[in-house]
Parts: C-alpha cells; sequence; structure tokens
C-alpha cells in the first residue's frame, strides 16, 4: 500500500518540499524507520531520531531546516494530531471483509440490503432490517428486527444490535459492542429502601422485604451520522421514548449509556464512562475517564470532566469538573492541596496545645 510523498501531503492539505515522488508504505518513529517508511517527527523533540534511522522522508514542523536533518523530502504541519489523523487514515485499509455476502450469513428475505455491502460469516440479519449503501459487516455480527442502519456503516465483529434501532451514516461500531438492550428499571409494590434514602439521604426507618418487578423497554436507540461506539460498550432502548446519541459523538471501550439518556451532538465519552437513566447531556460535553454521571440530571453544553469525576447534580454551560462529587477544577485542586497540607496543620496545632498547656501550667496565661 505505498503511497507517494506528494499523495500523503495533499491528503494532509500541507506543504511539501524535496523529491515528493518517493514512495512510502507505512509510518514510523525516526529511530526505527526504514527506507521505505515515513518518519513522524512532527514534534521538535522528536527531529534528532531521523539520524538514527534511514527514513528519506518526513513528517516535521512547519519552518523544520529538513536538508540539515539528511532527509531527501519533508512534508510540513503545524498542528500535530489533526496531521496523525489524516495520515492514521490515509494508511489504514480498514478491515478484511470480502465483498457481497458470506454463505454462512442468515439475512430475513424481508431485509433490505444497500449495494456494495459486505456480509461477513455467522452475521444474522432480522426481519425489516434496512441497511445502507456500502456497509461493511464483520463476522458474527447480529442485528434484529426493524433496525435502520444508514450508508457506510463499518459495524465490527460480535456486535449485538436491538430491535428497531434507527442508526445514521458513517456509523462505526467496534467488535463487542450492544446497542438496544434491555434498560435496567425495575420497582417494588411498596416504596423501596432506595426511594426512601434517596428522600431522607440516609435516614432509614423499618426495613421490610421487597421484590423487585421488571419495567419492560418499549422504546429504542436512535443514533445520528458519524457516530462511533467502542467494543463492549452498552446502549440501553428507552423505557418509552428512545435513549439518543447525537451525530458526531464517539465513545470509548466499556461505556455504559443507560435507558432513556440523551447525549448532543460531537461529546467524546472515555473508556468505563457511565451515565445513569434519564439523564441529559448537552452538546460537546467531554467526560475523561471513569466519569460517572447520577440519573435525572443535566449536563450541559460544552462541559468537560477530569477522570473520575462522579456528577450527582445539573451541571451548568461551560463548566469544567472534577472530583467526587463534581466542583469546579479550580476548586478541586484547591482542595487536593489543602488536604496534603492536612498533617502539617495538624502537626502544628498539636506544637501549639503544648504551648498552651505549658504555659498554662506556669500560670503564664
Amino acid at each position: 500500500m505505498s503511497q507517494t510523498i506528494e499523495a500523503i501531503a495533499k491528503a494532509l492539505s500541507a506543504e511539501a518540499e524535496g523529491d515528493l515522488g518517493i514512495k512510502v508504505t507505512s509510518a514510523s518513529e525516526p529511530p526505527s524507520a526504514r527506507a521505505d517508511q515515513l518518519a513522524l517527527a512532527m514534534d521538535a523533540k522528536y527531529l534528532d531520531g531521523i539520524a538514527k534511522g534511514a527514513a528519506r522522508a518526513a513528517i516535521v514542523p512547519a519552518g523544520t531546516d529538513w536538508r540539515a536533518l539528511g532527509l531527501e523530502a519533508a512534508i510540513f504541519v503545524t498542528r500535530p494530531r489533526l496531521a496523525m489523523a489524516g495520515l492514521s487514515r490515509a494508511f489504514d485499509p480498514g478491515p478484511e471483509i470480502a465483498p457481497g455476502f458470506h454463505p454462512t450469513a442468515v439475512i430475513d428475505p424481508s431485509a433490505t440490503i444497500g449495494i456494495d455491502a459486505a456480509i461477513g460469516p455467522f452475521v444474522v440479519i432480522g426481519r425489516g432490517v434496512v441497511i445502507g449503501a456500502g456497509a461493511r459487516i464483520a463476522s458474527h455480527v447480529s442485528i434484529a428486527e426493524g433496525t435502520h442502519i444508514g450508508a457506510d456503516a463499518m459495524i465490527l465483529q460480535g456486535a449485538r444490535i436491538g430491535a428497531r434501532v434507527r442508526i445514521g451514516d458513517r456509523f462505526i461500531c467496534q467488535p463487542g459492542a450492544v446497542i438496544g438492550a434491555d434498560g435496567f428499571s425495575f420497582v417494588t409494590p411498596e416504596k423501596s429502601g432506595v426511594e426512601e434514602i434517596r428522600a431522607t439521604l440516609g435516614v432509614r426507618g423499618e426495613i421490610h422485604e421487597q421484590n423487585w418487578t421488571r419495567i419492560h423497554s418499549l422504546g429504542t436507540v436512535e443514533i445520528g451520522d458519524d457516530v462511533e461506539i467502542g467494543a463492549n460498550s452498552t446502549i440501553d432502548r428507552g423505557t418509552v421514548r428512545a435513549t439518543s446519541i447525537g451525530s458526531g459523538t464517539k465513545l470509548d471501550n466499556l461505556v455504559h449509556i443507560g435507558h432513556n439518556v440523551q447525549v448532543g451532538r460531537d461529546c467524546l465519552l472515555c473508556g468505563q464512562v457511565g451515565i445513569a437513566g434519564s439523564s441529559k447531556i448537552g452538546d460537546r460535553v467531554v467526560l475523561a475517564g471513569q466519569c460517572g454521571v447520577s440519573d435525572n440530571i443535566f449536563v450541559g453544553d460544552d462541559v468537560i470532566a477530569g477522570g473520575s469525576t462522579k456528577i450527582f447534580s445539573n451541571a451548568p454551560n461551560g463548566r469544567v469538573l472534577l472530583g467526587s462529587p463534581a466542583t469546579k477544577m479550580e476548586t478541586q485542586v484547591e482542595i487536593q492541596k489543602n488536604l496534603r497540607r492536612l498533617g502539617r496543620l495538624f502537626t502544628q496545632v498539636a506544637e501549639l496545645r503544648e504551648t498552651v498547656t505549658r504555659l498554662t501550667q506556669k500560670g503564664d496565661v
């Protein structure tokens, strides 16, 4: 899968100089780059590594004297991670899924599959399913009845998509994800201990036996365009209305979205994030790894929450949060500083107590 430096530069919308006809087969860190590889020295701190490798061409920061580095060609970038996105796209061949329908696939006669779709081994597609043009579906995927999936979807091994789910175009689903399972919703005939604790914040009356009765999930899941779902992530269907994920939102691995949750557009939900039922997440929200969001609350547009933050109450637009319970990040940083000072403070208080006691005994106080 060789490409010329000129073609790569065009793909990145970047300037390039030198022998633009040089072909490279892949990218590499500078010290280990072969002659047929493109060295990634997009930050100045990596430039010294070029001399340790054999690369003829490299991606370097704008303004770099590439000839002094012994290169024959260079591509110039100003935003390395954005360049990395374009470069990785150019070199990624994608999953190997043979065109057409594998003979072991089970496809209901009423399903509609768009042109140029590729359906892998042991895929099961249910009654009335509609899948758009150019879809690629890897082995052991199941898609239940009545589900609609847009064009150019890529659904990887072992994903499970439940009944009546609606998914937009250019959907990417990593292995093992489950979309449209029943929500975790149960009720007791009398007020449960959980309801009592919610009302009293810890005070319990007489404790009785209680049995849980399932509340069935009659809703579904609706997902916009350009959404990506990470491996082994789960999105529960709504109780009556749909659980929804806005266009452009990306979910990392092991993310859980509870029933009735609404997630806005262009959000980034990192690994092990959990959002409890009926909460609403605004647009462009970033929740770092292991963040938790309580049920029935609102997280405003453009909120950013640091790792392991636990959000128990509504968060206004644009707030930067950290900690458990979540507070403004600058407040949480000050809290942590003060906690580290506690040992010294206790020592000082003990010394003051000894001094006061000694002076009292001498009659000086």
